[in-house]
């Protein structure tokens, strides 16, 4: 995609967007995206389980891959969004356990925590299926894998996938060593190698359990995305996304049993892995005690301001969280709402003029220059970094020439780059299209009520309670602009 300028007249061509490319884990190289089905991207992505609250990490994922869903579809496609919701498992078992508490109660309480999250975030997740909704699937799969000779029956009545069965293992992640795996004794013992991997664990007394051909138990980890993936995007699919952390094993384990089950390679086309998300330059853990839950960090920082704190690194890149990161998003966050405001204003007020004089012909090639760096870095493996730095380039050519100018033709452009980049960082969609909360309208007449009699005090010189409304609306985040004339426009930041 480029711009070309006539030399003589200056008329800006747009031509075709670039051709999206995505760095596939599996082969550790960038590759032109080609979705299976042309014109559908089929996206898979590991979701929580939920035994305690979604942390900040969590969220860097749902936000990163909310994004490339996004972009996406700005770009045409139409795309499937799945993501699971692991609802049994060890960690939900011992937390019931050591609470006293029903597991069932640990999943409810836990899962309405990740769903406020994801409204808060604005993240709409297209189908979410959980474990056991889907026990039967599950069950047929494992038995699947038995009748072709990639699984077997442990004595115990608990099934393990024959890794050795299966010679392409290890060739996502490439840290298959099976010299260094170390395990249980007990574990050990009823395996026919240690690295083996567990598609159905036997039932301990005190556990839940569900009736299998082989005996009562439940579903491993690894099994139920392969099941709920492929019943709900098919044997072959697009893009399989979670955090880096889940190449080895999980999404190892993942790839193996679902190649063997389906026959089918590659049973997912791009592989993509978001980066670890660090505190102050550590990796977040328990054993450090630097856990942040996403509901702490939502009590001091809009949701808005979080979202554009997440994308503002590149999804594959180590994150850094600080007090200073998250100040310096939300100005960036302010400076382009601002700047989203005025430029509706100067369009609402300005026209289409006859002839554009040469500074705003120069205003709108810079802002078809950014437009177009917006489209390259996102099409670049979904770069939402260097998105946002076109698109804070592109706002102070907002402030600096196309408010103070009034130009109308530049603004239109300029509005729809913004409108693009909303699109896929969702932060400003209450300036663009009215989507604030309920009772917006009544609010929004009660600001131009108060500007309204904040203009009669300064007609009649009580310069100190105009001054006195001014600031309590700043402190609400209602910023005033008073222009010649004696005109005050005003915006929320």
């Amino acid at each position: 995609m480029e711009v070309i300028v006539s030399q003589s007249f200056s008329v800006i061509e747009w031509r075709g967007k670039p051709a999206i490319r995505v760095r596939n884990t599996l082969g550790q190289r960038l590759e032109e995206f080609k979705p299976l089905e042309p014109g559908i991207v089929r996206m898979y992505v590991c979701g929580p389980t939920v035994y305690d609250y979604t942390h900040i990490g969590h969220a860097r994922t749902y936000v990163a891959f909310d994004a490339i869903k996004r972009y996406l579809m700005l770009r045409g496609y139409h795309v499937i969004h799945v993501q699971n919701i692991t609802d049994i498992d060890d960690k939900i078992i011992n937390r019931a356990q050591r609470e006293g508490r029903d597991w069932r109660e640990i999943v409810d309480e836990y899962s309405r925590d990740y769903f406020d999250m994801l409204k808060k975030l604005n993240i709409k997740v297209h189908i979410h299926p959980r474990v056991t909704d889907h026990i039967k699937e599950i069950i047929d799969f494992i038995q699947g894998l038995i009748d072709k000779g990639y699984a077997y029956v442990a004595p115990s009545g608990s099934v393990y996938f024959d890794v050795d069965a299966f010679p392409d293992y290890g060739k996502l992640s490439g840290r298959f060593h099976p010299e260094d795996w170390r395990q249980e004794e007990d574990v050990l013992r009823e395996k026919k190698n240690p690295y083996d991997f567990a598609l159905w664990k036997a039932w301990k007394p005190g556990e839940p359990y569900w009736e299998a051909p082989w005996g009562r138990g439940r579903p491993g980890w690894h099994i139920e995305c392969s099941v709920m993936s492929s019943r709900y995007l098919g044997g072959q699919f697009d893009i399989h996304g979670g955090g880096q952390d889940l190449v080895f094993p999980h999404h190892e384990n993942e790839r193996a049993q679902s190649e063997a089950y389906f026959g089918k390679r590659p049973w997912v086309k791009y592989w993509l892995h978001t980066g670890y998300l660090t505190i102050h330059g550590e990796k977040m853990s328990k054993s450090l005690g630097n856990i942040i839950p996403f509901r702490e960090a939502a009590k001091k920082w809009n949701p808005r301001v979080l979202r554009m704190w997440l994308l503002s690194a590149h999804y594959r890149t180590q994150l850094d969280f600080s007090e200073e990161a998250l100040a310096q998003a939300e100005a960036n966050l302010r400076r382009i709402r601002g700047a989203v405001s005025e430029l509706a204003r100067v369009i609402d007020e300005a026209s289409p003029r006859g002839r554009l004089d040469d500074d705003e012909v120069k205003t709108v090639e810079e802002v078809a220059k950014a437009y177009l760096e917006f489209h390259e870095a996102m099409s670049n493996d979904f770069n939402t970094a260097k998105a946002l730095a076109s698109v804070l380039r592109l706002t102070r050519i907002v402030n600096s020439a196309i408010i103070p100018g009034e130009y109308y033709t530049a603004g239109i452009l300029a509005l729809r780059l913004y409108e693009e980049f909303n699109t896929v960082f969702s932060v400003i969609d209450d300036i663009l299209y009215g989507t604030a909360a309920p009772g917006g309208e009544i609010a929004e007449k009660l600001i131009e009520l108060i500007v309204s009699v904040r203009q009669e005090l300064r007609k009649r010189r009580i310069y100190d309670v105009a001054d006195s409304i001014r600031s309590e609306l700043s402190q609400l985040g209602i910023r005033l602009y008073d222009h010649p004339g004696g005109k005050t426009t005003w915006r929320i930041e």
